[in-house]
Protein backbone atom coordinates (compact mmCIF):
# COMPACT_ATOMS: atom_id res chain seq x y z
CA UNK A 1 0.00 0.00 0.00
CA UNK A 2 2.83 2.57 0.82
CA UNK A 3 4.34 1.83 -2.76
CA UNK A 4 0.81 2.81 -4.68
CA UNK A 5 0.64 5.62 -2.57
CA UNK A 6 4.34 6.94 -3.23
CA UNK A 7 3.66 6.21 -6.89
CA UNK A 8 0.58 7.96 -7.28
CA UNK A 9 0.51 10.50 -4.74
CA UNK A 10 3.82 11.92 -4.25
CA UNK A 11 5.80 10.68 -7.24
CA UNK A 12 3.64 13.46 -9.24
CA UNK A 13 4.43 15.92 -6.88
CA UNK A 14 8.08 15.41 -6.76
CA UNK A 15 8.04 15.73 -10.43
CA UNK A 16 5.84 18.58 -11.08
CA UNK A 17 8.08 20.38 -8.44
CA UNK A 18 11.36 19.54 -10.16
CA UNK A 19 9.85 20.36 -13.29
CA UNK A 20 8.93 23.65 -12.27
CA UNK A 21 12.41 24.18 -10.61
CA UNK A 22 14.07 22.91 -13.56
CA UNK A 23 12.01 25.38 -15.65
CA UNK A 24 13.27 28.29 -13.68
CA UNK A 25 16.42 27.45 -14.47
CA UNK A 26 16.43 26.74 -18.30
CA UNK A 27 13.21 28.00 -19.57
CA UNK A 28 9.95 26.44 -19.88
CA UNK A 29 10.14 25.68 -23.71
CA UNK A 30 13.86 24.24 -23.10
CA UNK A 31 12.35 21.98 -20.05
CA UNK A 32 9.49 21.23 -22.31
CA UNK A 33 12.02 20.19 -25.49
CA UNK A 34 14.00 18.22 -22.76
CA UNK A 35 11.26 16.01 -21.54
CA UNK A 36 10.13 15.67 -25.39
CA UNK A 37 13.72 14.49 -26.38
CA UNK A 38 13.77 12.21 -23.21
CA UNK A 39 11.20 10.43 -24.34
CA UNK A 40 12.42 9.94 -27.92
CA UNK A 41 16.13 9.03 -26.58
CA UNK A 42 14.12 6.47 -24.47
CA UNK A 43 11.37 4.82 -26.75
CA UNK A 44 14.58 4.22 -29.48
CA UNK A 45 16.51 2.95 -26.48
CA UNK A 46 13.73 0.79 -25.08
CA UNK A 47 12.92 -0.83 -28.87
CA UNK A 48 16.86 -1.54 -29.21
CA UNK A 49 16.85 -3.61 -26.27
CA UNK A 50 13.63 -5.29 -26.74
CA UNK A 51 14.61 -6.48 -29.86
CA UNK A 52 17.79 -7.60 -28.87
CA UNK A 53 15.89 -9.60 -25.53
CA UNK A 54 13.66 -10.87 -28.08
CA UNK A 55 16.02 -12.34 -30.51
CA UNK A 56 17.53 -14.10 -27.22
CA UNK A 57 14.63 -15.46 -26.23
CA UNK A 58 13.56 -17.00 -29.46
CA UNK A 59 17.09 -18.62 -29.96
CA UNK A 60 16.42 -20.05 -26.51
CA UNK A 61 13.02 -21.36 -27.45
CA UNK A 62 14.62 -22.63 -30.53
CA UNK A 63 17.04 -24.62 -28.26
CA UNK A 64 14.27 -26.02 -26.31
CA UNK A 65 15.01 -24.08 -23.27
CA UNK A 66 13.01 -21.66 -21.09
CA UNK A 67 13.50 -18.08 -21.70
CA UNK A 68 12.63 -17.25 -18.66
CA UNK A 69 15.27 -14.34 -17.67
CA UNK A 70 14.51 -12.94 -21.06
CA UNK A 71 10.58 -12.59 -19.92
CA UNK A 72 11.27 -10.80 -16.88
CA UNK A 73 13.74 -8.70 -18.89
CA UNK A 74 11.40 -7.68 -21.18
CA UNK A 75 8.72 -7.15 -18.57
CA UNK A 76 11.51 -4.52 -17.02
CA UNK A 77 11.77 -2.98 -20.96
CA UNK A 78 8.09 -2.62 -20.61
CA UNK A 79 7.79 -0.72 -17.26
CA UNK A 80 10.91 1.50 -19.01
CA UNK A 81 9.04 2.28 -21.80
CA UNK A 82 6.07 3.66 -19.62
CA UNK A 83 8.69 5.59 -17.23
CA UNK A 84 10.26 6.91 -19.97
CA UNK A 85 7.12 8.43 -21.76
CA UNK A 86 5.80 9.72 -18.63
CA UNK A 87 6.72 13.45 -18.70
CA UNK A 88 9.15 14.17 -15.68
CA UNK A 89 12.93 13.47 -14.97
CA UNK A 90 12.67 11.14 -11.69
CA UNK A 91 10.57 8.66 -14.20
CA UNK A 92 13.27 9.15 -16.66
CA UNK A 93 15.80 8.28 -14.73
CA UNK A 94 14.18 5.02 -13.33
CA UNK A 95 13.16 4.47 -17.38
CA UNK A 96 16.74 4.62 -18.25
CA UNK A 97 17.98 2.56 -15.33
CA UNK A 98 15.43 -0.49 -16.29
CA UNK A 99 16.61 0.05 -20.32
CA UNK A 100 20.15 0.00 -19.48
CA UNK A 101 21.61 -4.24 -20.11
CA UNK A 102 23.89 -3.68 -16.90
CA UNK A 103 21.31 -2.33 -14.54
CA UNK A 104 18.52 -3.94 -16.35
CA UNK A 105 20.03 -7.39 -15.54
CA UNK A 106 20.83 -6.46 -12.20
CA UNK A 107 17.11 -5.63 -11.42
CA UNK A 108 16.01 -8.83 -13.42
CA UNK A 109 18.13 -10.98 -11.29
CA UNK A 110 16.75 -9.30 -8.12
CA UNK A 111 12.90 -9.77 -9.26
CA UNK A 112 13.82 -13.41 -10.46
CA UNK A 113 14.86 -14.58 -7.12
CA UNK A 114 11.85 -13.18 -5.62
CA UNK A 115 9.37 -14.95 -8.37
CA UNK A 116 11.41 -17.97 -7.35
CA UNK A 117 10.70 -17.48 -3.61
CA UNK A 118 7.27 -16.59 -4.14
CA UNK A 119 6.63 -20.12 -6.40
CA UNK A 120 8.72 -22.56 -4.21
CA UNK A 121 6.59 -21.64 -1.12
CA UNK A 122 3.37 -19.97 -2.35
CA UNK A 123 1.53 -17.76 0.37
CA UNK A 124 4.24 -17.41 2.49
CA UNK A 125 4.40 -14.10 3.33
CA UNK A 126 5.51 -11.60 6.71
CA UNK A 127 4.33 -13.52 9.81
CA UNK A 128 3.16 -16.41 8.29
CA UNK A 129 4.33 -19.42 8.84
CA UNK A 130 4.93 -22.77 6.91
CA UNK A 131 1.36 -24.70 6.38
CA UNK A 132 -0.24 -21.19 6.31
CA UNK A 133 -1.29 -21.01 2.97
CA UNK A 134 -4.36 -19.42 3.05
CA UNK A 135 -6.19 -22.61 3.43
CA UNK A 136 -6.84 -22.04 7.09
CA UNK A 137 -4.29 -22.53 10.10
CA UNK A 138 -2.39 -25.74 9.29
CA UNK A 139 -4.71 -26.84 6.13
CA UNK A 140 -3.07 -27.27 2.50
CA UNK A 141 -5.05 -27.95 -0.78
CA UNK A 142 -3.55 -31.45 -0.83
CA UNK A 143 -5.16 -32.92 2.48
CA UNK A 144 -2.85 -32.45 5.39
CA UNK A 145 0.67 -30.48 5.36
CA UNK A 146 3.81 -32.13 5.50
CA UNK A 147 4.74 -29.10 8.21
CA UNK A 148 1.51 -29.97 10.28
CA UNK A 149 2.43 -31.76 13.65
CA UNK A 150 -0.75 -33.87 13.01
CA UNK A 151 0.62 -35.48 10.14
CA UNK A 152 3.96 -35.77 11.24
CA UNK A 153 3.21 -37.36 13.96
CA UNK A 154 1.08 -40.00 12.51
CA UNK A 155 3.94 -41.40 11.13
CA UNK A 156 7.40 -41.52 12.50
CA UNK A 157 9.24 -43.59 10.43
CA UNK A 158 10.39 -41.30 7.40
CA UNK A 159 10.54 -43.85 5.02
CA UNK A 160 6.87 -45.16 4.54
CA UNK A 161 4.72 -43.71 2.68
CA UNK A 162 1.03 -43.56 2.62
CA UNK A 163 -1.78 -43.64 0.02
CA UNK A 164 -3.54 -45.60 -2.84
CA UNK A 165 -3.28 -46.41 -6.27
CA UNK A 166 -5.35 -47.35 -9.12
CA UNK A 167 -4.07 -49.20 -12.56
CA UNK A 168 -5.68 -47.74 -15.36
CA UNK A 169 -3.36 -48.64 -18.09
CA UNK A 170 -6.14 -51.11 -18.91
CA UNK A 171 -8.98 -49.19 -19.01
CA UNK A 172 -7.44 -46.54 -21.66
CA UNK A 173 -8.55 -46.67 -25.28
CA UNK A 174 -5.82 -44.52 -26.74
CA UNK A 175 -2.82 -46.69 -24.68
CA UNK A 176 -1.12 -43.31 -23.61
CA UNK A 177 -0.05 -45.06 -20.25
CA UNK A 178 1.83 -47.71 -21.63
Amino acid sequence: MRVLFILFALLPILEIALLINVGSVIGGWNTVGLVILSAFIGAYFVKREGVSTLQTAQEKMQRNEVPGKELVEGLMLVVAGILLVTPGFITDIFGFLLAMPGSRHFFAAQVSKHMKMRVVAPGMGPGMGPGASGFGQGQSPFGQSPFNERSRSHNNDGDVFEGEYSDRTTNDPDKRLK
